[in-house]
């Protein structure tokens, strides 16, 4: 069984190239993103008053997602999404990336920037899940199917990063960006994971705006 991270980096790097589409800023903060509402989804945690989040179960047994509870259960006070998140994310991206390389979805390829600056690039290696994975994507956001509760999460965190035309190209930018609010805010879920999905996006886009303002603040 893959994490909702997982699949969310397989749509998020080229086939070919296995470069990410969406810039450093956005890929581990999103990703991080998703093991905070993926431990919502599986009744781990939960968003308690203030928006801060509170520990509603057992740590899950996956290593990743461990962490992360792990995190909510020990901090002194309950932290709000985006707090998490910015603890989270410092080479998420790599992380989750080595796992999809240890099952076999992609390969790992060393590369010079401008011939001096070294990087890493996850070409598909077997890229049956992350094209089922987008035709799960577009049947929901351009042909109007209802899609699994995993799929809406997936769909809500692309669409917190306008990741949405990038995953989808060729796509009615505007219609697609509409639709997949629309799923993101939907009835897909229960209550309390709704509320999730939406604290997690609205943290993820605090998040990007951190080195946004920090940058502009230098100059």
């Amino acid at each position: 069984m893959t994490l909702i991270a997982e699949d969310l980096l397989l749509v998020l790097l080229d086939e070919q190239t296995g470069k990410p589409i969406v810039d450093s800023t956005k890929l581990p903060r999103v990703l991080a993103g998703a093991l905070v509402l993926e431990l919502a989804m599986n009744g781990s945690v939960r968003i308690g008053d203030e928006n801060r989040v509170v520990v509603a179960g057992p740590p899950p047994a996956d290593p990743l997602l461990a962490r992360a509870h792990e995190l909510v259960s020990s901090a002194r006070s309950p932290l709000k999404p985006q707090k998490i998140i910015e603890k989270l994310y410092k080479k998420l991206d790599n992380e989750v990336a080595s796992r999809l390389v240890r099952q076999g979805f992609v390969a790992e390829e060393q590369r010079k920037m401008l011939g001096l600056f070294p990087a890493t690039s996850w070409p598909a290696k077997d890229p049956a899940r992350r094209r089922a994975a987008i035709a799960w994507i577009g049947s929901a956001v351009v042909d109007g199917t209802t899609p699994q509760p995993e799929i809406s999460a997936l769909i809500a965190l692309l669409s917190a990063i306008d990741a949405i035309p990038k995953v989808l190209p060729g796509v009615d930018k505007k219609a697609a960006k509409k639709r997949a609010k629309e799923i993101a805010e939907g009835e897909w879920a229960s209550e309390a994971v709704r509320k999730a999905v939406q604290d997690v996006n609205a943290a993820v886009m605090a998040a990007l705006m951190v080195p946004v303002i920090v940058t502009a603040g230098s100059s």
